[in-house]
């Protein structure tokens, strides 16, 4: 039998499928690309915008054009959220939410002959930490190590905390246990993942909390790289200042969330900090690693948001010096405040400036790498493709170099030349001639 398996949206979720995968492969399946016929296909959705539900869609439709005889399985935040409308799409067999994924195959396999199975439970007074985990990954080189679940932070825009439900923290206990096995299996840089990571230990009464598993994964051998996925500017702050003179593994690279560069939106968004706050977060970050990389995501046309308004997040963004900046138009979400605002930013104007925003994301991207040529910086490789090494950095640039020895897994000093591609070229290394 035969399983392919999609993944859309954040890091958890890919979390997530490769923990699904583990369980198809323990049962006997045999994974397959997505592309390929196979007898049970599993899509695993994002509902963070209209995009990721539309997505999702046409992913489904694809599975069932595939192979209109297959078990497909819908899963993740838009099954959660929007079940009966999930299972009303032809061809899909069963929706499973954000919970119960350990029973996938079991599920799979007792399902009815004809028809559509609903498991999807309610998720907004869970406190359970779904137990899954991942062995091996696919990126033998890099893990993806879900320590958290849960948002209680409700944004005015996000419909998140609906679909994962309140904070639930992993034990630690059960986050080095990983760790190990991911260690054991190859992985030599882990990306620690959650929906709101910041939160991690907010539910326990003993203490442990994010800088706690730092410093638990920093005595771990042959982790040598500890990542962060996107964190809040809270978490940085005088603790982490401290934390990090005795910190060697954490990456040089934060995506720290924006949003939005203009007080008055953030308000409005219901974010719990200021550009103040932020701004001091991002200098005390490169105070403590200069060649840190500020990663974010920005909203453009929030309900609103004023022409003027919006110049203040492109000033902002500017002036701060983003490495780095994902944007999105806002996309209403059913059942969130925002989405209930009467004064929506029509398609055209959102379109236009996320247009502006995304050409000054790329100047800023573009002055990044140049400044990066000269450096000599350590790259873990991860891969070869085209006759090139692809590794990256450890503030998450990648690095392209030709090598004819066999660098995969492994931790090399390269002097950056110049921007090459979507990174940063480092000329050869006892290349063939």
């Amino acid at each position: 039998m035969k399983v392919a398996f999609e993944t859309l949206g954040c890091k958890v979720n890919q979390y997530e499928t490769e923990a699904m995968r583990a369980l198809f492969v323990d049962a006997g399946y045999t994974p397959v690309s997505f592309d390929e016929v196979a007898d049970v296909y599993v899509i695993n959705t994002c509902t963070v915008t209209n995009l990721g539900d539309r997505k999702s869609r046409q992913m489904i439709r694809r599975a069932t054009r595939k192979n209109p005889d297959a078990c497909v399985v819908v899963t993740g935040c838009y099954a959660q959220t929007a079940p009966q409308e999930v299972s009303a799409i032809e061809g899909v067999r069963l929706v499973l939410g954000t919970r119960q994924r350990d029973r996938i195959v079991e599920l799979v396999q007792t399902l009815p002959k004809e028809g559509c199975q609903t498991v999807v439970e309610t998720i907004t007074h869970n406190r359970d930490f779904e137990a899954l985990g991942v062995e091996l990954y696919h990126d033998r080189t890099r893990a993806f190590l879900k320590i958290q679940d849960g948002c209680d932070r409700y944004c005015s825009y996000c419909i998140i905390p609906y679909a994962r439900g309140p904070v639930r923290s992993r034990p630690l206990d059960e986050i080095l246990t990983e760790a190990k096995r991911l260690r054991d299996n190859g992985c030599r840089e882990l990306v620690l993942s959650g929906i709101h990571v910041a939160s991690y230990g907010k539910d326990f009464s003993d203490g442990t909390d994010l800088f706690s598993v730092i410093d638990a994964l920093e005595g771990i051998d042959g982790i040598d790289r500890i990542r962060m996925s996107s964190i809040e500017p809270i978490w940085v702050n005088e603790k982490l200042s401290e934390a990090a003179k005795k910190w060697h593994k954490l990456c040089h690279h934060q995506h720290l969330s924006l949003q939005s560069g203009c007080d008055k939106i953030l308000k409005k968004m219901n974010r719990r900090y200021t550009t103040a706050e932020y701004e001091k977060a991002v200098l005390r970050l490169r105070e403590l690693y200069p060649d840190i990389a500020i990663t974010t995501d920005i909203i453009v046309g929030f309900p609103e948001e004023t022409e003027e308004d919006f110049l203040e997040t492109m000033a902002f963004a500017e002036r701060i010096g983003i490495a780095q900046i994902h944007v999105f138009p806002y996309s209403p979400r059913k059942g969130t405040p925002a989405a209930q605002n009467p004064h929506q930013v029509s398609g055209p104007q959102k379109n236009d400036r996320a247009h502006r925003l995304g050409a000054l994301a790329e100047n800023l991207h573009q002055r990044f790498l140049k400044e990066q040529c000269g450096k000599t910086e350590t790259v873990l490789f991860e891969e070869k493709q085209e006759g090139f090494w692809i590794g990256h950095t450890s503030n998450y640039q990648k690095v392209y170099i030709r090598s004819n020895q066999n660098l995969s897994g492994q931790l090399v000093p390269v002097t950056i030349k110049e921007p090459f591609r979507d990174g940063l070229s480092g000329g050869m290394i006892d290349a063939e001639e």
